[in-house]
Order: structure tokens, then sequence, then C-alpha cells
């Protein structure tokens, strides 16, 4: 069920009977050639449609306007610094506690969003509250391994521009994704978890098409149909079990 799809009195007769709530969160920045600019949304929104169908839960609105700076040299980013986002996300959560939603799950679909988001989570200690990353589990991890082993990167990867085919729209080929991206160094993953990539003129400079290590034409519709059922059943799990935990700290 979608908050923004429900009455007043239908969000009354939920919550007694449930305190939770899923929120998913993403972003509005390119995605390379053939990805959608609200790819990172996209993705957590349907995720989290389907799991709250299996889990009977209401689904927040989603946040689509995050931080995402390093991108702001590709046309069509729009970008929240971290401070407005946090700030944002605080009256979020002080606004559903006080309608009595206490246990809130915050469903992610963008690297940069984590940093604050926990940042958020430890200042709201009267708050239950798990932040996953959709891809956070071990079935979704095998499964983005199995089809495109280090081809699926770090942005505008193959899983997340399959789930948008599946869900939303199939771009048509385009000369730049053809060709495989510049395959990333060791370490380079760890050592920019959280999309750390530094001034925006600098990452288009090293990656000009947009993807970081990612071959976005080996998507497919029918994965992206997989990456979606496999996803949204483990986190209909996790957030179940995150209801069930009475002892749930913010996270």
């Amino acid at each position: 069920m979608k908050l923004q799809m429900m009455t007043w009195l239908e969000v009354e007769d939920y919550l007694r009977r449930s305190r939770g709530i899923i929120l998913p969160v993403g972003s509005t920045e390119q995605h390379g050639p053939i990805g959608l600019i609200g790819t990172d949304a996209l993705c957590a929104e349907r995720i989290a449609e389907i799991a709250a169908e299996s889990a009977n839960a209401i689904v927040a609105p989603t946040l689509a306007l995050t931080p995402a700076p390093f991108n702001m040299s590709f046309p069509g980013t729009l970008s929240l610094s971290a401070g407005v986002f946090k700030s944002l996300v605080s009256e979020i959560i002080e606004g559903l506690m006080h309608h009595g939603f206490d246990s809130i799950y915050f469903l992610n679909g963008h690297g940069a969003n984590l940093a604050p988001l926990q940042a958020v989570a430890a200042q709201h200690a009267n708050a239950r509250v798990r932040i996953r990353s959709w891809w956070d589990f071990d079935d979704v991890s095998r499964l983005r391994d199995s089809y495109y082993g280090h081809w699926e990167g770090m942005h505008a990867t193959p899983s997340e521009v399959a789930i948008t085919q599946a869900a939303h729209r199939l771009v048509p080929p385009h000369p730049l994704a053809e060709t495989p991206p510049e395959p990333l160094p060791d370490g380079f993953l760890q050592a920019h978890a959280g999309d750390r990539h530094g001034p925006p003129d600098e990452h288009r400079k090293r990656f000009p098409d947009g993807r970081v290590g990612s071959h976005s034409a080996l998507a497919t519709p029918s994965h992206g149909a997989e990456f979606i059922s496999v996803a949204a059943g483990v986190v209909a799990r996790d957030y179940l079990q995150f209801l069930a935990s009475g002892n749930a700290k913010p996270a």
C-alpha cells in the first residue's frame, strides 16, 4: 500500500495493527548511456512496493532527491547537500513518529545516502530504524555475480538497469554502452564505497560516459524481473524480522 494512495482513516486503521513503514530512498542522477536518471529511486521504489505487498506494509513516498554531487557534470542530475538531506530525513522521521510509526525501514538504492541516513538514525534514539540497500542480501549478490561477474562494476550497473527495464522502460541500444567500460582497478570499490568519487568535473573526465566499471548493455528485462522478485522476497522477510525484533536499534 502506498501511503499517498490511502486515506487518513485507512492509515489510522493500519496503525492499530502495525507501526512499521517502508521508506524507499534513491537519487536523481545520470546512469550511463542507457540508464534512466531516476534509476536508484525507481529500483528502491519497485522492490519496496513488491515487498510491501508480501509483508502487508505501507510504503512511504520515495525520496528521490538526495546527495549526488559527483555526477553534477552530467545533464539531468539533481543533488541535495548532505545537510539538507539529513534535515529532510530527520523531519520525515519525526512526522512518522508523531503519527505512531515507530519502526521505519529505509530501503536504499544509492550509496551516497548511507552515511547521512546512518547519522540521522543515530540522532533519533527513540525510533527503531533499519537501513538496508536492496543489494545487501546474499541472494541478490549471488544473482548479480552469476549474471555479470566483475562487469557489475559500481555505477550504472547492469543489475539496476535491468530492474528499470523490467519495471519501466527499455532504452534503445547506444554505441557508448555496447563497448565494455574500463575495468576498475583492484581496491577501487572499497576506496570509493559510499560514492566517494570526488569533484564532478574530474569524475566525468575519468568516466566520460557515466559508467563506473559497469557494462550496462548486459542488462535484460528478464534479468530485471528476477532481481525484483528475489530482492523483494528477502526485503519482505528482513522487514518482518525487523518488526518482530523488539530490541531493534538504529543502524
